[in-house]
């Protein structure tokens, strides 16, 4: 039997919240150990397990669980009927300790609320947060059955709330010290916001948690701070902060680093390594990755000009998300027919989209009017959209087949 839980429990808490400083790669492990202790009848596993699946407020995205609203709900309510200190706390704060569930609950919320305490104070992290808190976000006045009628005045109740919420300081910064970095998230919300005239912002001291947290080793503040620097202009620290992340597991950050060596941002231009990057951000499924590809095939920068891998990439981006930087791409390969059989009717309307801010795209109208692809033909327009296309070289070059009559008409040379 652990410290503080079951074995099962304290070993999945390693593996899912306390090693997140190593990039957390035993997630997995940890989730099928909650799982099983479940099955089994440990309410505590329960409460973790809930967690696990609400979302990535309440765990790590690295660690790609599922989310299941439903399912969370019904292993609090068994966590409760269980006996599980925990579960009664974090079903009071997820909304899930009602009138009924507390008739079913073998703990009153006092009674819990003492029990991780004490697991708290004994140095349990998860705890440690959880206690924090109930006095971030106000449990206490249900734990201690207290409410502004209980003060003979505004000024005493303030005194109380004040004392009691300044409480979740200490506990927050014992479990982000213990391998929580989740408890980082809520100091810096502390620290930024205050909290309702009760407590004033810190703003210098939120500044600093993300930092603190990337030297902890926790991959989302690595993140975040390097999302604070690149705000800042620090474009150097920022890679060095985006790479330790993306290589401790955290999501979507590939696409960041390929970004800063195509384009110098802070690092020397290294092409090749951009393309490795972007690569390792379409295995993620990143929608800017498989664009940047995209675009490196169709110019042939990094790597060898493909126009049908062009399309490939673009097509993936047009299929699983609404961003629209994959239109004139698309639009010029189902005019040329690159990747997939000519469709003057899809590159019209792909083009027609995007037309008002994509040269490419009036390049694509330019070709269809000109030349009456899929429709009749009307040069006047035909070239009014290719001038529109500036500089672009195949606008350029697609505007010497054009020349003006001695009566100001634009035929086809």
């Amino acid at each position: 039997m652990g410290k503080f839980f079951s074995d099962p429990v304290e070993t999945a808490l390693q593996y899912i919240y306390y090693e997140n400083r190593t990039g957390g790669r035993r997630g997995k492990e940890g989730f099928d150990l909650l799982t099983a202790a479940s099955q089994a009848g440990d309410g505590d596993a329960d409460c973790v397990l809930a967690r696990c699946l609400s979302g990535t407020q309440y765990v790590w995205s690295g660690h790609h669980f599922p989310e299941d609203d439903q399912k969370v709900m019904k292993l609090l309510h068994r966590s409760i009927e269980r006996g599980s200190a925990l579960g009664v706390l974090v079903a009071k704060r997820s909304g899930a300790f009602t009138p009924v569930w507390q008739s079913r609950s073998p703990l009153t919320l006092q009674q819990a609320f003492q029990l991780v305490l004490e697991k708290a104070a004994g140095g349990d992290a998860f705890c440690q947060y959880t206690i924090a808190n109930t006095y971030f976000w106000w449990d206490f006045l249900s734990i201690q059955g207290k409410s502004r009628e209980d003060f003979p005045d505004p000024q005493a109740f303030q005194a109380y709330m004040t004392q009691e919420i300044t409480k979740c300081e200490d506990w927050f910064w014992r479990a982000f010290r213990g391998g929580m970095y989740l408890a980082g998230n809520n100091l810096y919300n502390y620290y930024l916001k205050g909290d309702e005239g009760y407590v004033a912002p810190q703003p210098e001291k939120a500044a600093e948690i993300f930092k603190i947290g990337a030297e902890m080793g926790y991959p989302l503040h690595q993140k975040c701070y390097a999302d604070d620097l690149k705000e800042a202009g620090d474009l150097a620290g920022a890679a060095h902060w985006y790479l330790q992340a993306a290589e401790n597991g955290q999501p979507g950050l590939w696409y960041n680093l390929g970004e800063a060596y195509l384009e110098a941002k802070g690092v020397e231009r290294d092409i090749p390594k951009a393309v490795f990057y972007y690569q390792k951000a379409m295995e993620e499924g990143s929608i800017g990755g498989y664009n940047a590809m995209g675009d490196l095939y169709y110019r042939g920068l990094g790597v060898p000009q493909d126009r049908a891998k062009a399309f490939e990439c673009f097509h993936y981006v047009n299929e699983h998300s609404d961003n629209k930087y994959c239109y004139p791409f698309l639009a010029v390969c189902y005019l040329e027919g690159w990747g997939t059989a000519p469709d003057y009717e899809r590159a019209y309307n792909l083009a027609w989209e995007t037309k008002d801010w994509a040269p490419r795209s009036r390049y694509a109208l330019g070709r269809i009017y000109g030349e009456g692809l899929g429709m009749p033909a009307d040069i006047p327009k035909g070239v009014d959209f290719l001038q529109r296309a500036g500089d672009l070289p195949e606008a350029v070059e697609e505007l010497k087949h054009y020349k003006k009559t001695l009566f100001g008409r634009w035929v086809r040379r």
